[in-house]
């Protein structure tokens, strides 16, 4: 696949629970990747999909996940809240971290901002996509020669310092 530009914004999505309404945890993520779109953010690039083991190991369902390049006018800020909006739209539930869940959207880069992020501000980069392999997996698929924008570490590296343990299966 191609390579993400210096205004590239990804968006990591998950989910390990179907959906009443839309179906298995893929149908409802890319059910809201059109609920994006009527939101004013235009999804440009998805990458291939991934069945993902939950991090950390737990018995919960496997995961469903991918990563999108998107395009919008809008801030950092407003874009995470809007992902938070699709989230509750789509019934997620914040409960405990690491919970399984209905859809899951992490703001991951934002045209390689760093931002430190406070109660409603995005954290710039993810502060945890450095160590998911079910993050930087289907990252790497659509930008291959990106770029921590913090340590500027290439993805190629940052897979090789992965965990064993993080198992993904590309679909």
């Amino acid at each position: 696949m191609g390579n993400a530009g210096p205004n590239s914004i990804f968006i990591g999505a998950g989910a390990n629970l179907g959906h009443p309404s839309y179906g298995t945890p893929r149908e409802t993520l890319e059910a809201a990747f059109g609920d994006l779109a009527r939101r004013g953010i235009q999804v440009l690039r998805v990458s291939p999909w991934y069945r993902t083991a939950p991090v950390p190991v737990s018995d919960q369902p496997w995961y469903r996940n991918a990563v999108i390049e998107v395009a919008t006018d809008m801030s950092a800020d407003s874009l995470l809240a809007t992902l938070h909006d699709v989230e509750q739209a789509f019934g997620r539930v914040r409960t405990m971290a690491n919970a399984p869940r209905v859809i899951d959207l992490d703001l991951l880069d934002f045209r390689g901002e760093i931002a430190s992020g406070g109660p409603g501000q995005a954290t710039l980069p993810h502060p945890r996509l450095a160590g998911r392999a079910f993050v930087l997996r289907p990252l790497a698929d659509l930008a291959p020669q990106w770029r921590h924008p913090v340590t500027h570490e290439p993805i190629q590296a940052l897979l090789k310092a992965l965990p064993a343990d993080q198992v993904t299966e590309r679909l």
